[in-house]
């Protein structure tokens, strides 16, 4: 059977080791959820920022990939914050930080080095800390974010080496997952199956 026509999981794909030398607090899964949490909303807060930075400096295909980055992050969010209200009711998401761009081709790098981080030390740490206590709906919603946090850096390195050769083409936000695809050559999303026409445009 093609992996490709299977939802991937920590159990089934290669990706998933933790880099050497981690730079990743580890608690419990409660809080890296918490962890988690404010990490997204820091990013997204930053993504939006370097949006409005592309826009002014005239990039605005890149503008569109920070938009949508920023989104599919609150995506993550609420994942996140959901399962953690099942254990806190009470929980209170922290408040976005502020946040400014600056320019365009540094914030292409500082996304790219952020989501990288995200995808190979610090939800791989996560995920390996809720599977050892057994949280299967953490595990789900970690590796659904380190799986999108993967192709938002592939995206953001796409959009820095080609940054003065832009295209029309649009991006399309999986409102499931957080998966971005560039261009509207798809069928539905490689992480959960969403079909395409669910996807919203930016």
């Amino acid at each position: 059977m093609n992996l490709r026509d299977v939802i991937p999981t920590a159990e089934n794909s290669s990706n998933f080791n933790v880099v050497p030398e981690s730079i990743t607090e580890v608690g419990t899964t409660l809080e890296n959820l918490k962890a988690a949490v404010c990490g997204e909303t820091g990013a997204s807060a930053k993504y939006a920022a370097c949006a409005a930075a592309a826009k002014e400096q005239g990039f605005d295909q890149i503008a569109r990939l920070f938009e949508a980055t920023s989104a599919a992050e609150q995506i993550h969010i609420g994942l996140e914050a959901g399962v953690i209200a099942e254990i806190e009711p009470d929980y209170e998401r922290p408040a976005a930080p502020d946040a400014e761009g600056i320019a365009t081709d540094l914030n292409l790098i500082a996304g790219a080095l952020g989501e990288i981080y995200e995808t190979s030390d610090m939800y791989p740490s996560f995920i390996k800390v809720a599977q050892e206590e057994g949280n299967k709906k953490a595990e789900f919603v970690f590796t659904r974010a380190k799986l999108a946090e993967a192709v938002h850096a592939e995206l953001y390195m796409d959009a820095y080496n080609n940054i003065d050769a832009p295209t029309d083409e649009a991006y399309y936000l999986c409102p499931i997952c957080g998966y971005i695809h560039k261009g509207d050559d798809f069928e539905k999303c490689p992480i959960c199956f969403t079909p395409a026409d669910k996807f919203r445009k930016f």
